[in-house]
């Protein structure tokens, strides 16, 4: 007993190395499965992982001893880093928001398919949206799109409704006599929950045509990814869609129909970024064993099994 335990003194150091080196790996794991989740654009996704693979190249040129490369590419993936945070400025808010608000479990949770929403739904909200922009009557929906919205992201929730979504009611919902029409009205599935929602604006520099109305449409789509907005405008009676931060308009009738069915038909495949833990791990895990295989010229499975 006192010589295993002299002996495990002895290798105590190279054990704490190899702890320390393991936790390394599984905090690097965890960070790039979050930034995964977080990313829920592939075209955006293709840039972060050009970024991992500066990050990789940086750490490499460190450890071989090369100081010329390591300080470009440290510079570089600085740079970059900057770059990415005014680029995806929504979405690491969001990162940083569910980080202060102790949402540990959810930056683990891939982003959940469309919500599907059925074709009659569709034809409800454009009715009224037809019939709104004709009377120019400003109106403002707020329409889920991959799972519920926190009501602590809007400045005031509202009056709760939980009605089936047609087109008489939205329409008298914002009617101007009424006390909710100044607000937005959030629709979930083929119900409205809520309505008289007074929304953050947007900080973005935005064009003096647009009014409140449009600068919340952008500031709740940049704040929550799971959502896009219809906007009436009083003015003109124009319709624009906000999704991401991003006010399309003017549009048609069929376009703002087009761009509904693209979004929320339940025939549209919208693959998730991020995979599961378990098969990211294993897909690193996999991909490491195969690369350390071939710098060591391990004979593979295969050939294995032929002998």
């Amino acid at each position: 007993m006192r010589d295993w335990w002299k002996q495990w003194l002895t290798n105590l150091g190279w054990s704490q190395s190899l702890l320390l080196g393991t936790l390394d790996i599984v905090l690097v794991l965890a960070l790039t499965y979050m930034i995964l989740v977080i990313i829920s654009e592939r075209r955006t996704l293709w840039m972060v992982r050009g970024f991992i693979i500066l990050m990789l190249a940086s750490a490499l040129s460190g450890r071989f001893g090369l100081p010329l490369l390591s300080f470009v590419l440290e510079k570089l993936v600085i740079g970059c880093a900057v770059a990415m945070a005014v680029a995806l400025q929504s979405e690491f808010r969001r990162f940083l928001e569910q980080l202060g608000r102790g949402e540990f479990r959810q930056l683990f949770q891939p982003d959940r398919l469309a919500i599907p929403k059925s074709d009659s739904v569709i034809d409800e909200i454009v009715e009224a949206v037809k019939e709104l922009s004709k009377n120019r009557i400003g109106a403002l929906l707020i329409v889920e799109t991959t799972g519920p919205i926190d009501e602590r992201d809007f400045s005031v929730p509202g009056v709760k409704l939980n009605a089936e979504v047609s087109k008489e009611l939205i329409q008298t919902i914002f009617q101007p006599k009424t006390l909710l029409h100044d607000g937005a009205t959030l629709i979930r599935g083929s119900r409205i929950i809520s309505s008289g929602i007074i929304l953050p604006l947007s900080g973005r520099t935005a064009s003096r045509q647009l009014g409140t109305r449009h600068r919340a449409a952008m500031g709740i789509t940049e704040r929550i990814e799971n959502c896009i907005c219809v906007v009436v405008s009083e003015e003109t009676g124009s319709i624009s869609l906000a999704e991401r931060g991003t006010l399309n308009r003017p549009l048609t009738i069929r376009k703002l129909k087009e761009s509904l069915e693209a979004l929320l038909s339940p025939t549209v495949d919208r693959e998730a970024v991020a995979p599961g833990l378990l098969s990211f791990v294993r897909q690193i895990g996999g991909k490491t064993l195969a690369l350390v295989s071939r710098l060591l010229r391990l004979p593979s499975t295969a050939s294995r099994d032929k002998k």
